[in-house]
């Protein structure tokens, strides 16, 4: 699910790697809020209040709300440069480095949580917008922007549009096609809200804190070897079938 691109890539692969990257971005948003108070997948909001600020005039409280949307902008820029630079690399799974990145800052600050007392918290929103921008540019290239996992607006909307295209079928002969797609965003909807509900479970009523973070870095590694031993397999087996062949 890591490694298909293009005609190779099919309604399968996109919805494992959407349910698994909506999954911990559910368990990300809910956890950055309620321990902060703040949005920690999208920035639409912070745009918002980014604006609201500097029409008061209010420029240095309105930083903050720039640092969040720029945070998330650069993760998406890094995590495209990253896959755009070592792409002519064939041995290589370009997409599996802005994923383990985003495991490392995951786990990065649920470590700080148990150690320090975070008296920036700031710094540690503006962490997670930059692992969610990520996360967002990695799955929108790897499924040709076919998928998005960190804010579910675009999701409604898109799926409104292809749930009353089914009441035209002589407009839109393609049923199939539109119905895998309507599959594909309710198992992202519902696995970011499966996702809020476990997190935001942990976080309060098990009392894990931050902690809720490290099961997100948890399921992506787990995810990343899955994809890695299930590859090695298929490539293995492919090697042994063309050898039997040729003798």
């Amino acid at each position: 699910m890591f490694r298909h691109q293009g005609k190779s890539r099919t309604l399968k692969h996109n919805l494992r790697i959407a349910t698994i990257l909506s999954f911990v971005a559910g368990i990300v948003n809910v956890t950055g809020f309620l321990a902060y108070s703040q949005l920690t997948t999208n920035v639409t909001g912070h745009f918002a209040l980014f604006i609201s600020d500097v029409a008061n005039f209010e420029f240095w409280k309105g930083t903050v709300y720039f640092l969040y949307i720029f945070s998330f902008l650069f993760g998406s820029f890094f995590s495209s440069f990253l896959i755009e630079k070592f792409r002519e690399n064939k041995k290589l799974n370009v997409f599996v480095f802005p994923t383990i990145i985003e495991c490392l800052i995951l786990t990065s600050i649920a470590i700080l949580g148990n150690t320090v007392e975070i008296k920036q918290p700031d710094f540690i929103i503006c962490a997670l917008l930059f692992a969610m921008g990520l996360q967002n540019s990695l799955v929108t290239k790897i499924s040709d922007a076919v998928v998005r996992t960190t804010h579910l607006t675009g999701l409604f909307t898109d799926l409104g549009i292809e749930l009353s295209q089914l009441f035209f079928p002589k407009h839109h002969p393609n049923r199939q096609h539109i119905k895998s797609t309507i599959k594909l965003r309710v198992f992202i909807i519902c696995f970011f809200f499966l996702g809020g509900l476990i997190g935001g479970f942990l976080y309060s009523r098990i009392n894990l804190k931050l902690n809720t973070l490290l099961l997100g870095a948890l399921i992506l590694i787990i995810s990343l070897f899955y994809d890695d031993m299930r590859y090695s397999l298929i490539r293995s087996k492919r090697k042994y079938t063309q050898r039997k062949k040729s003798k």
